[in-house]
């Protein structure tokens, strides 16, 4: 969901990639769909992190985790040495319940990643160094914890 708002929203200045440290190797449907419908239309597919620590990988400018369990797992070394901030995000696929009840975290999830988002592209990134940058990613990521 990451992916697609910041690719949506900031229109070419970053191009944002997600993935997972155990991906289930299919999109989430209600992911697919919220995304579809703020307008991101790129093939959606399910990711490992390995994937973009690999030598020709795209060279990762940040790394943002968001679900809430990743802040605790081990990341692999990101060549480049990238920005690295923890957004923590309850994770929708482990919500129980009805339909409606897990229709509702997902777009719980997908407010919070868009307000972190907006803040995101709000910083003037060209003006602030290494340091600033990720004191302001993570204090982004501090945005919104009362609503977990």
């Amino acid at each position: 969901m990451a992916e697609a708002l910041l690719n949506v929203l900031d229109q070419g200045h970053f191009k944002a990639y997600s993935a997972g440290s155990f991906p289930s190797g299919k999109v989430q449907p209600m992911a697919a769909k919220l995304a579809e419908a703020f307008g991101y239309h790129e093939p959606l597919r399910s990711k490992s992190w390995d994937e973009f620590s690999a030598p020709d990988a795209p060279k990762m400018d940040f790394i943002i985790t968001v679900c809430d369990n990743a802040a605790g797992e081990v990341c692999p070394i990101w060549p480049g040495q990238p920005v690295t901030a923890h957004w923590g995000v309850p994770d929708p696929v482990a919500a129980d319940g009805t339909e409606e009840v897990r229709q509702r975290a997902f777009q719980t999830a997908w407010m919070m990643l868009r307000r972190r988002v907006e803040l995101l592209l709000a910083l003037p990134v060209e003006k602030l160094d290494r340091i600033a940058i990720q004191k302001e990613l993570r204090a982004i990521g501090q945005q919104g914890t009362h609503e977990h």
